[in-house]
């Protein structure tokens, strides 16, 4: 009798450490709380990031808003508060995961081992892991950072990559971690650091807002496939059917091209920068197969 009144206690508990949003869906939450929570980045240019007020802006949020007025269809909802939560690399999964933030709008790459955490809509870009040093150091492949100082910005895929080609290649580099991807790049620009790692947009970014453009240079060689996604609740299947149909149709309608166009090929603020960057073979793909895969083979 005891131990089963122990038991009962346990489960109990354990059902009080879970959040609500976990036990009740993303949707009846949203729904009860008459609010959804989008969780961006400060400097993930043109994907997420702040304009000159300070308010989150980009392409990742452009679908996020999207995918917010589809659940308010769905949930057949007159009004709905939209509420924004900053997050890092480090702490966007945590955040998720307890219930903090219903979408994350940012550059969130969609892995095999990030499933295992949180879920996410289907793909909306396909980016490589490279990266970026000064022009003048010539560095252009992984074996000329042999024995330098490399930055990459703590809890990305990123800093876990170079940090096991480090030791397979026997390459001694010695890596630091940032703790945003601005304080990465400005350790490249003030010598701290002979390059940065990072996912190759979030490098052009870095590199068209500079000083100086022209004195870096990002390497060709990719180090992997890097497939972003929004970044949802794991096991949440009500939400991700309406997320998921959401983003169909803003493929399927053709709403895509000019939402991408927006961001990558046309001025973009605050500095009325353009990218100049065409829509990839892999993210074409995509959008004529939408797919939320994590395995990094299906975007080859």
């Amino acid at each position: 009798m005891k131990t089963a009144f122990a038991l009962t206690a346990a489960l109990a508990a354990l059902a009080l450490a879970v959040p609500a949003s976990a036990q009740e869906g993303t949707l009846k939450k949203i729904k009860d709380t008459g609010s959804i929570t989008l969780g961006h980045r400060d400097a993930s240019i043109p994907l997420s990031y702040y304009d000159d007020k300070q308010r989150p802006i980009g392409y990742a949020m452009d679908l996020c808003h999207r995918i917010v007025d589809a659940v308010k269809k769905e949930l057949k909802m007159q009004k709905l508060d939209v509420k924004y939560q900053l997050v890092t690399s480090a702490n966007r999964i945590p955040l998720m995961a307890n219930g903090t933030i219903d979408l994350e709008c940012g550059s969130t790459t969609n892995n095999l081992e990030r499933q295992k955490q949180v879920w996410f809509t289907i793909t909306h870009f396909v980016t490589a892991n490279r990266f970026v040093a000064k022009r003048s150091a010539k560095l252009a492949k992984l074996e000329d950072l042999k024995g330098k100082t490399v930055v990459s910005t703590a809890g990305t895929t990123n800093i876990k990559q170079i940090t096991e080609l480090n030791t397979q290649k026997n390459l001694g580099i010695n890596i630091v971690s940032a703790n945003g991807h601005p304080e990465a790049f400005l350790m490249v620009e003030t010598g701290r650091a002979a390059a940065f790692v990072m996912d190759d947009i979030l490098l052009v970014g870095l590199v068209a807002t500079s000083k100086a453009p022209k004195n870096y240079a990002i390497s060709r060689d990719a180090l992997s496939v890097e497939p972003y996604g929004i970044m949802l609740r794991k096991d949440d299947e009500a939400f991700k059917k309406v997320v998921d149909a959401a983003m169909t149709q803003i493929y399927k309608s053709g709403q895509i091209n000019a939402i991408y166009q927006k961001w990558f090929q046309k001025p973009i603020p605050p500095k009325n920068i353009n990218l100049n960057l065409p829509m990839s073979a892999q993210l074409k793909k995509v959008i004529g197969n939408p797919t939320s895969s994590g395995d990094p083979n299906d975007y080859k």
